[in-house]
């Protein structure tokens, strides 16, 4: 497992890039071009006459990222599940109010880009990750992009071990020694609290790494009020020794802790999830193929009631 955790691996959406002969980071460009036909709507739903310049026509994100790295930075590149959840964000932010004003949490939240895009309309964001060359990098995409935020918007970088207890220890109230600028404090976990909605994407890749996730989606969406979970992901394939077969790494596991639309045995509290249709997201982005294996599911954690069951 640790050796595997050492072999580089290179995204899809970098194969353009040029060669990484250093390990310096590489910016990309990320542009955005509304649709003729999208409908824009206002913070109440209400529908927004065409006008001169309203929307933008098109807009750019710029990224920093690497253009290889091993398994435990793959945060540090853009991967496709993400590149397709945010065309979903920014379609949802063009048609509807849903994102509007929202508190939210990214878990995995890499480069950060998914946060830019709703910066441009909620009142606060969580980015979360895990390392600090990981978080660093998301905090200096913010800083590149921070003229697209909304003024009022509060966006936080925030370290997230899926493996730590939740919520986790105040490291404020420690001693300034295991302080950082990624450190969560008493009105960050208040804020969580009220939060709508979770986002996710390609965090799905491995069974481990899976288990883990869903263990801090319990803890995360019994948090306060109820929450959403918009997840993306790319299944892909490999040949297992053990199955001698070719499977998609961590999607088995992802699929055993989800019930789709709630079919099958239900426990007391379980995941209960709908993927919804790709084809029906406009592509906002150009330069890339979706191709056939990303999926992007809304799921929900519901607490099934006895009497629930009764006709």
């Amino acid at each position: 497992m640790e050796e595997d955790s050492e072999i580089e691996v290179m995204s899809e959406i970098h194969l353009g890039c040029p060669p990484a002969a250093t390990n310096d980071p590489f910016l990309s460009r990320f542009t955005f071009s509304f649709p003729s036909n999208t409908v824009s709507v206002d913070k109440d739903g209400d529908l927004l006459l065409p006008r001169r310049n309203y929307p933008s026509p098109s807009f750019t994100v710029t990224i920093q990222h690497s253009i290889t790295s091993n398994l435990r930075h793959v945060g540090l590149q853009v991967w496709k599940a993400q590149l397709v959840l945010s065309e979903f964000v920014l379609h949802k932010i063009c048609t509807s109010s849903d994102f509007h004003g929202i508190v939210c949490l990214e878990l995995g939240a890499g480069t950060g880009l998914l946060g830019i895009l709703l910066a441009r309309v909620a009142k606060a964001i969580f980015l979360t990750d895990h390392g600090d060359e990981i978080l660093g990098n998301c905090a200096k995409n913010l800083e590149l992009n921070s003229s697209l935020f909304h003024p009022h918007t509060v966006v936080n970088v925030r370290e997230l071990n899926w493996m730590s207890d939740w919520p986790i220890q105040d490291t404020h109230a420690l001693s300034p020694l295991f302080m950082s600028s990624y450190c969560w404090n008493k009105q960050d976990f208040e804020l969580v609290k009220c939060a709508s909605f979770i986002f996710a994407a390609d965090v799905i890749y491995s069974d481990d790494l899976t288990i883990a996730l869903f263990s801090m989606l319990r803890r995360v969406m019994s948090f306060g009020c109820d929450k959403v979970l918009y997840l993306g992901l790319e299944k892909r394939y490999n040949f297992s020794l053990d199955d001698l077969n070719v499977v998609a790494n961590g999607y088995t596991c992802f699929r055993s802790y989800v019930k789709e639309d709630g079919i099958g045995k239900q426990e007391k509290r379980s995941f209960v999830g709908k993927r919804i249709d790709v084809t029906q997201i406009p592509h906002y982005l150009k330069d890339y193929d979706r191709g056939e294996d990303v999926e992007l599911w809304e799921i929900k954690y519901v607490l099934r009631l006895k009497f629930q069951c009764l006709i």
